[in-house]
């Protein structure tokens, strides 16, 4: 408009800016040197005045200190974020969390080992067959009580297992659908016997609250009966792989394996090691729970059933 002869009262009009505006820009934009405005040279001049600006630092190093000390205790950037915010303390979006530990790792730094999934992409997974045959009289999850899926009480569990190196050795892993609160072991093997009643002397103390149990098609719980029958639950068995189906159980077994990698011998680890892991993740803070731990909601969901049965 300038270069065919508009006036500065009918550009700001066109633009829709106050005239003090385009004085501005003509004056701090244009062509030092021959006095004429040029789009791109104003261009390039505004982007290089917004390099030089001075930017506030907002992950500073005290932030940075309480950041690594909360990740190196295992807890994720967005759990790190929930519970400083829970808690009061100034702190940064889980995404600079997660640029800061990337980072690090480029740097040659040990942050990255901390997380759930030590830096690896997720896998696709269920794309192979069925193989590892039907186990004898299951009971499907289409038939467990809609109940269960509301999440609404305690009692409806989920049990998986993990295994060793070299497929030696395995942990039983068994969870509160709505808590989140774990009970593990170690087990010699697979052994669907073992298995049994490692997991009924594992749930003694919740028996009086067990109601379901839900299993994906493992060989490991072909003895599904015989804990059915011992812990009085109803014992159902979800869709093969789908694996959503129990997903608090796979997000919790995603964060025992921060304790116990992959490939990890398990004839190296003491029972006192599983109860130490088991105990630190009943007590590690959770963001659907908003960052209260498994046994904080546990207790709760206790105390209200003594208030409900008293009344």
């Amino acid at each position: 408009m300038l270069n065919t002869g508009n006036s500065r009262k009918q550009i700001c009009k066109a633009i829709g800016r106050d005239k003090s505006v385009l004085s501005r820009e003509l004056r701090r934009n244009c062509d030092l040197r021959s006095g004429k405005y040029n789009y791109d040279l104003a261009q390039r001049k505004y982007e290089k005045r917004q390099d030089e600006i001075p930017k506030k630092i907002h992950f500073t190093s005290s932030i940075q200190q309480y950041v690594d000390n909360l990740l190196e205790k295992k807890l994720s950037p967005e759990q790190v974020a929930g519970v400083a915010k829970v808690a009061g303390v100034t702190c940064v979006s889980p995404e600079r969390i997660y640029q800061h530990v990337w980072e690090d790792k480029r740097k040659g730094g040990s942050l990255h080992v901390h997380l759930r999934t030590v830096g690896k992409r997720y896998r696709k997974r269920g794309s192979a067959k069925d193989c590892r045959g039907i186990i004898k009289d299951r009971v499907s999850i289409d038939e467990r009580p809609l109940v269960v899926e509301a999440k609404e009480r305690i009692g409806d569990i989920e049990i998986d297992t993990i295994i060793g190196k070299d497929h030696q050795g395995a942990i039983v892993t068994i969870n509160d659908r709505v808590t989140g609160q774990l009970k593990m072991q170690k087990l010699s093997s697979k052994n669907a016997e073992e298995l049994a009643q490692a997991t009924i002397a594992l749930l003694q103390d919740w028996k009086p609250h067990l109601k379901t149990m839900t299993a994906d098609n493992g060989k490991e719980f072909a003895a599904h009966k015989t804990i059915s029958k011992a812990l009085e639950i109803d014992f159902y068995f979800a869709h093969p792989y789908h694996s959503w189906e129990r997903g608090a159980n796979e997000n919790l077994n995603g964060l025992i394996r921060q304790y116990i990698p992959k490939k990890t011998d398990f004839d190296t680890l003491t029972n006192d090691y599983i109860k130490w892991v088991e105990n630190e993740l009943n007590n590690r803070p959770r963001k659907r729970h908003n960052f209260r731990t498994p046994n904080n909601i546990y207790n709760q969901f206790l105390k209200m059933q003594k208030v409900a049965f008293v009344t």
